[in-house]
């Protein structure tokens, strides 16, 4: 894994999610690709199948990376830089889902978590842009970052081939309102969609 560099002014900005039913034990994946800049939607890209490994706490990039690659295959333009809604090496193994696609795809990469998996961090100030670094065994592994003035932080780690500092900023400027970045919060609108589309399908 990579820890250094990253896009400066990316161009294409993906964002990927998926979505479990578990009815039919298959996962659906979305990955949206946006303007860097504006932040309009460019190109969408989906892949479902069937659950091929097991759920297990620490090991969900075998479980989601092999759909996620099938959906990135699907597009026509690569992207500059990709976000996860997961971690990237704030991980027990250091080695989350964004580090896992990042690296297989050899793109930067961010992840993207709603909730901290290791390490511990300080107060974060309530304004949007502040943040606190989160540490584990001795070392920085990420930071909890307040996207949105008051809401709780989101916490970002280098997933490939980016800096941490950078990737702060980046998915601060993904920021438009909401607490999720818009690459990774399109995508999980755009996946559970079609897993509700798949379920009512079956009814």
């Amino acid at each position: 894994i990579v820890r250094r560099g990253g896009p400066r002014r990316p161009r294409l900005v993906a964002g990927a999610d998926i979505a479990y039913d578990r009815e039919s034990g298959r996962l659906y994946a979305a990955v949206l690709l946006l303007d860097g800049e504006t932040l309009a939607v460019r190109e969408e890209a989906h892949a479902s199948g069937p659950s091929r490994f097991p759920y297990v706490p620490g090991l969900l990039s075998f479980r989601e990376a092999p759909l996620l690659l099938r959906a990135f295959r699907k597009l026509h333009v690569d992207p500059d830089l990709i976000l996860f809604d997961g971690q990237g090496i704030a991980h027990p193994r250091g080695f989350g889902l964004a580090s896992h696609v990042g690296l297989l795809l050899d793109r930067p990469s961010i992840g993207c978590a709603k909730s901290l998996l290791v390490g511990v961090h300080g107060e974060v100030g309530h304004r949007r842009g502040e943040h606190a670094e989160i540490r584990y065994e001795g070392r920085v592994v990420g930071s909890a970052l307040r996207t949105r003035n008051g809401v709780r932080p989101l916490y970002v780690s280098v997933g490939h081939r980016i800096a941490l500092p950078l990737a702060r900023r980046l998915v601060l400027a993904c920021c438009r309102g909401y607490r999720l970045p818009e690459p990774t919060r399109l995508a999980h609108i755009a996946v559970e969609k079609i897993r509700r589309e798949h379920a009512s399908h079956r009814e």
